[in-house]
């Protein structure tokens, strides 16, 4: 099993430089979300360990953002339909996507 980088003793630093605004809104919404901005970094590097990568897709179309968990979900309801006796709701991988994308 992977150890936990956000539970791990820290013994080394990491700098990074951002827009002072950004950094601010970004303070106050993981204040939200109960967790300093450190906090929020090293869960964003145990998920990049578990994933291998980046934890989301990039694209270059930003209005496309579609996680492992999104694209599993399109693909079991893509699944289903085709399997339903009655054709399902879904006729297509990408009828599902604007389906999906609409409730957003």
């Amino acid at each position: 099993m992977m150890a936990s980088v956000v539970n791990e003793p820290k013994t080394s630093t990491f700098q990074i430089r951002v827009n002072p605004e950004y950094k601010e809104e970004l303070e106050r919404l993981y204040a939200d979300c109960g967790m300093t901005l450190t906090q929020a970094v090293n869960i964003f590097f145990q998920m990049s360990l578990k994933a291998g990568g980046l934890p989301f897709m990039v694209n270059r179309d930003p209005s496309i953002i579609l996680n492992d968990a999104t694209v599993n979900y399109l693909l079991e309801q893509h699944r289903i339909g085709m399997e339903s006796s009655n054709g399902g709701i879904w006729t297509s991988l990408e009828d599902a996507k604007k389906r999906y994308d609409a409730r957003q």
